[in-house]
Order: C-alpha cells, then sequence, then structure tokens
C-alpha cells in the first residue's frame, strides 16, 4: 500500500484546541517549564505564567463510574489518524493514542482531536516538576546504588536525550464491604524428648471488614513497560490541575488504550490484594496470633468514582556492550525505575559470601 493509500484510510480531524502561546518578545512557541510550572521560550528564554480560569475547577473532578459503564465505546480505537496544524496547515499522521504532538513541519503545539468522538478527554494533568537536567542527575545517583550492575557500565552510563511524555491513567474511589472467613494459628514450643518443635493450634474465624479506597492506580497504556512503570509509584494524584493544554506543551500525551471498565476490573483485583493483607492483620491482632490461612473474602463496592489524568514520566536509555537499557524517572517525584546489566561475578561473590556466612552461623550454633 502507497503512502497515498495510507493518508487516505487514515481518519483526518483538526486540531479541537492549539496549545501554542507565541512569545510575545521573539514569536517562537513557548514550551510547559517544569522548573517554573509556566510556560517559557526555548529560543529567548521568556518566561510567562499559565492563566487560570476562574470557572475552571482547581483539580480534576470525580466521576460517577455508573455513568461510565452506559458509555458506548469508551475505549479508544487503534487506527491511525491525520492531524491539521492550524498553525500551517500541514498534514500529519499519528498514532490514535497520541493526543499531544509537536508538528515536524512548524514546530507548533498542538492538542489532536480523537479519532473516535466519544472519546473521553482528560479531567486533569500532573505537570512536570522535575527537569531533564534533574533526571539525568536522578538517574546517575540511581544506577551507582546498583550493587550487581558493573563498574563500566556505571561509569560510562549516560542517558540519551530525555523525552518527556505524560500517560494515562484511572484512579478510582470507593467504599468496600468484606465478609470473611478462614483460621489463625497460634504457635507454641512442644518438648519432645531432646528436640523442641513448634506447634500451631488453628482456630476458625469469621468477621467483617469496611475501608474506603482513595486513587486506586491504574495504568492505561500499554505501550510502555509496565513493571518500569510500577516502578516509578507513588505518585501524589492529589496534586493534580484541572486539565488545560498548556500543561502539555512541548510534550507527548498519550490517550488511554485501556479503557474505564476494564481499568475498574484491573483496579478491584489490586483492592482486593490490599484487603486481604489488612484482614490478615486484623486477624492477627485481635487474637494474637501467628498465622493466618484459608482466608476467603466477598467484596461488595459502592459510591464508585473515578478520574482520568496524565502523569508526567522521562523516558531515556543508556548503552552497554552494544546493548540498550531504558529507563524511566517520575517526573513529579523524581523515582527512577529501570534496568541494568548484570555482573556474573558480583553475583557468584554474593552467593559464596551468602553461603559463608550462614556456615559460620550454623558452626557456631552447634557449640
Amino acid at each position: 500500500m502507497s503512502d497515498f493509500d495510507t493518508n487516505l484510510d487514515a481518519k483526518v480531524v483538526s486540531t479541537i484546541e492549539e496549545t501554542d502561546k507565541k512569545c510575545p518578545r521573539c514569536g517562537g512557541v513557548m514550551d510547559y517549564d517544569p522548573a517554573t510550572g509556566g510556560l517559557k521560550c526555548p529560543y529567548c528564554d521568556y518566561e510567562q505564567e499559565i492563566k487560570k480560569e476562574e470557572e475552571a475547577p482547581a483539580s480534576a473532578q470525580e466521576l460517577d463510574f455508573s455513568e461510565a459503564e452506559n458509555t458506548a465505546n469508551c475505549n479508544w480505537g487503534v487506527e491511525k489518524k491525520t492531524v491539521l496544524c492550524k498553525a500551517c496547515g500541514a498534514e500529519s499522521v499519528y498514532d490514535a493514542l497520541e493526543i499531544s504532538a509537536v508538528c515536524p513541519f512548524c514546530g507548533s503545539n498542538q492538542v489532536m482531536e480523537a479519532a473516535d468522538q466519544k472519546t473521553m478527554a482528560p479531567g486533569g494533568v500532573i505537570p512536570f516538576k522535575v527537569t531533564d537536567r534533574k533526571a539525568a542527575e536522578l538517574f546517575k545517583n540511581w544506577i551507582k546504588k546498583k550493587w550487581f550492575c558493573p563498574k563500566l557500565a556505571k561509569e560510562s552510563a549516560k542517558a540519551k536525550s530525555f523525552k518527556g511524555v505524560y500517560l494515562p491513567y484511572w484512579t478510582f474511589d470507593t467504599v468496600t464491604a468484606s465478609q470473611y472467613t478462614g483460621q489463625y494459628g497460634k504457635e507454641r514450643r512442644v518438648k519432645r524428648g531432646d528436640q523442641t518443635e513448634t506447634v500451631v493450634d488453628w482456630y476458625n474465624t469469621r468477621g467483617s471488614y469496611q475501608a474506603g479506597i482513595d486513587d486506586e492506580l491504574v495504568c492505561a497504556t500499554t505501550n510502555q513497560n509496565q513493571s518500569m512503570l510500577v516502578g516509578l509509584e507513588p505518585y501524589d494524584t492529589a496534586d493534580n490541575k484541572s486539565y488545560k493544554p498548556e500543561y502539555v506543551a512541548g510534550f507527548a500525551a498519550e490517550r488511554y488504550a485501556i479503557g474505564v471498565k476494564e481499568g475498574w476490573e484491573i483496579a478491584k483485583n489490586s483492592i482486593q490484594r490490599r484487603l486481604y493483607s489488612s484482614i490478615a492483620q486484623k486477624i492477627r491482632q485481635e487474637n494474637h496470633a501467628d498465622r493466618v490461612r484459608n482466608l476467603q473474602i466477598q467484596t461488595t463496592y459502592r459510591d464508585i468514582t473515578y478520574k482520568y489524568l496524565l502523569l508526567p514520566v522521562w523516558i531515556s536509555s543508556y548503552k552497554y556492550k552494544d546493548k540498550v537499557y531504558q529507563f524511566m524517572v517520575n517526573g513529579q517525584t523524581g523515582k527512577v525505575s529501570g534496568k541494568t546489566p548484570i555482573s556474573i561475578p558480583k553475583v557468584i561473590l554474593t552467593i559464596v559470601a551468602a553461603l559463608v556466612a550462614l556456615g559460620i552461623i550454623v558452626w557456631l550454633s552447634s557449640f
């Protein structure tokens, strides 16, 4: 298929809102600046505050989940789309998951209309607070602390240019009511001849447990390394701003690939794990128990609300022995998550040292 045919197949839409702020000093396109929380011209360094709209809420509003369940075609599609730049009129083909980008022809920042008109718009954004320079510094400190990373990798690791992206997340609030059954065990020491053994006496238990859940976070992208993204958490989701295109000016942003209903199912699994841990701890404390087993929990959820947020992430990579290692930096807190090469000699040395230490302890305890 030719490029011409591809463009015909792509859905043609226009930008719904231009994020450009022309610099009053030199006319350049201003970007969002994490250092100041405002707009800054990359050409003459002119700075400008982001104006707050009096009628607009300060942060993202909680939305009723029951209404989201009735929304048709809630998930964002995977088709390509063509975007018309309002600044110069150029057409560009983008992945449908992107919602902001820089026009390759004139450098204009823009927010792109979804190919699916029913796609939800972000309710809020956590603006970048960490600059790319600070992210590079945090990366260097992070990799220095990786014990199993080869020394040469630490010394030579230099991040490639950082890419700042806003990734889509759902947050969920709910009130849970759980009924549970299970068993708790109390340990006691019993002497049998010359040996002392630990015996566990088990008792049945049942009860109820209630808990409020606030901002259960669910990543709504499938394009990034999930374990790496989990390593960036937590985010202070309460510190979000009501969405304005100025906050994403100069950065890439991605629309959600996981819809709100699928996101809620993921959230419920995470909430259930938290409830299991909390209820097990409750049983141990109430009964002065040592163990819990066969815990069965039935949970109901009410007053479910959600938010759609864009969260800031710096993405970069470095090369060591012809292999590329990606890492990410939380654009709000500066927490680093990523992969590093492993030094096999260091791993072997650590295992040998642990075995020697264990052998010494066993030898000393035999006296």
